[in-house]
C-alpha cells in the first residue's frame, strides 16, 4: 500500500512522522520548492513542527501534486479546506479512480459548502467507499513529542478502515475505527467553531467557571445538530453490544473523536482555533488575527459554512450563530456573548 500526502502544514507533517516512523515510505506534495529543498538537505520542515526529522530514504517528495497522486494508492488530504479547490483544480476528473482517499480536513470547503467526500464525488465520481477520514483529538505538536494520542479513522467498510488505521498505529498514537464518516466530519467543523468561541470568552476575560459552562453547552449543542443531521450513536452512556473479536465499547457521543475533541480544542493553548478566538476577544480585527496567528484557523471559514448548512438542516444552534454574526456580520463581541450568557444552563 503506497501512501501519498498531500499537504506540508502541520498536521501533514505530523501524519508524515507517523508513516514514516512505521517505516512506510510515502510520496509527498509540498507546494513550495524551498520546502522540499530544505527537507532534502537538511531532514526536518523549516515551517512546522520542525523538531521532527525525517528518514529521507522514505520520502518521495514532489510539488506535482498529479504525480503524488498517480503513484500512490492511498491519498491522505491533509490541506486547509480553503486551498483544496485550488490544489486541485487541474487535475483530471478521472485521477482518483482506484484510490483510497483518507480526509485529514476539519472543515467544509467555504467555496461551494461542501465537505471533501461531497466535492470529490461531485468533482472527481469518488465514491463513499473510497473515501475515510481520520480525526482527532490530536494535535501536531504533542505527536512531535510522541505523547500518547488517539485516531479515530471513518470508513463504511470496516475491514478497509481498520487495515489503513494500521498503517498509523505506533507506541504513542492509539487508533480507533468507526463507520461514522459524516458525523465525524460535521463534529470537527462545529469542535471548532466552539474552540474560537472559547478563545473569545478567555480574551474577554470570563473565568473558568464560565467557560466550563460554555463548552458543556456546546456540546449539548453540537450533539443537536449530529442528531439532526441523521447521525446515530451520539447518546452519551449507551453503546452498542459489545464485539466478542473487538471488546472495546462501541463510540458514542462521549468518545475521543467527537466529545473529546471538541474538549481538547477548546482548552488547549495548541489550539489555534482557540488562539484565534483569544485574539478576537482582546479586540483584534479578523484581518489582524489572521496575519498575528500566520496559520488557518478553521473555524472562522466553518461558522459560516454550517451557518449556511444549517438552513437546511435547521438544528437549535444559537451558540454557533452567534460566533458566525461576531465573525461575520459585525455583531460587538461583547454584545454577543451577552447574549450567549442568557442562553447557557
Amino acid at each position: 500500500m503506497h501512501f501519498g500526502i498531500i499537504g506540508s502544514g502541520s498536521w501533514a507533517t505530523a501524519l508524515a512522522k507517523i508513516l514514516t516512523d512505521n517505516k512506510v515510505s510515502i510520496n509527498w506534495w509540498i507546494r513550495n520548492e524551498a520546502t522540499i529543498e530544505h527537507l532534502q538537505k537538511r531532514h526536518h520542515n523549516p515551517n512546522y513542527i520542525s523538531s521532527v526529522y525525517f528518514d529521507e530514504s522514505l520520502l518521495s517528495l514532489s510539488n506535482v501534486v498529479s504525480d503524488v497522486i498517480t503513484n500512490s494508492d492511498c491519498i491522505v488530504v491533509a490541506v486547509p479546506s480553503a486551498y483544496i479547490i485550488d490544489a486541485f483544480k487541474d487535475l483530471d476528473k478521472n485521477i482518483f479512480a482506484g484510490k483510497k482517499i483518507i480526509s485529514a480536513v476539519k472543515g467544509i470547503l467555504p467555496q461551494e459548502n461542501l465537505l471533501l467526500n461531497d466535492y470529490l464525488k461531485k468533482n472527481f465520481n469518488v465514491e463513499l467507499s473510497d473515501y475515510f477520514t481520520v480525526m482527532g483529538p490530536c494535535h501536531a505538536e504533542e505527536v512531535a513529542a510522541e505523547k500518547l494520542s488517539y485516531l479515530t479513522f471513518s470508513g463504511i467498510d470496516e475491514t478497509s478502515t481498520e487495515k489503513i488505521a494500521a498503517n498509523f498505529t505506533t507506541e504513542y498514537i492509539a487508533t480507533i475505527v468507526n463507520n461514522d464518516v459524516y458525523g465525524v466530519q460535521y463534529a470537527a467543523v462545529l469542535k471548532n467553531i466552539y474552540a474560537l468561541g472559547a478563545g473569545i470568552a478567555h480574551g474577554l476575560e470570563y473565568g473558568d467557571n464560565f467557560l466550563s459552562v460554555l463548552i458543556a453547552n456546546c456540546a449539548d449543542e453540537m450533539a443537536g445538530f449530529l442528531r439532526q443531521a441523521g447521525i446515530a450513536h451520539i447518546e452519551v452512556g449507551i453503546h452498542d453490544p459489545q464485539n466478542p473479536v473487538h471488546p472495546k465499547k462501541s463510540s458514542n457521543y462521549a468518545a475521543s473523536v467527537y466529545l473529546g475533541d471538541l474538549l481538547v480544542t477548546c482548552y488547549s493553548l495548541f489550539s489555534r482555533n482557540r488562539t484565534f478566538g483569544n485574539m478576537i476577544g482582546k479586540g483584534y480585527s479578523v484581518k489582524s488575527a489572521m496575519l498575528e496567528l500566520n496559520m488557518v484557523a478553521e473555524g472562522y471559514n466553518a461558522s459560516r459554512c454550517i451557518y449556511e448548512v444549517n438552513k437546511e438542516i435547521e438544528a437549535d444552534i444559537p451558540i454557533a450563530e452567534t460566533i458566525y454574526k461576531i465573525l461575520w456580520e459585525n455583531v460587538k463581541v461583547r454584545q454577543g456573548f451577552k447574549q450567549i450568557e442568557n442562553l447557557l444552563v
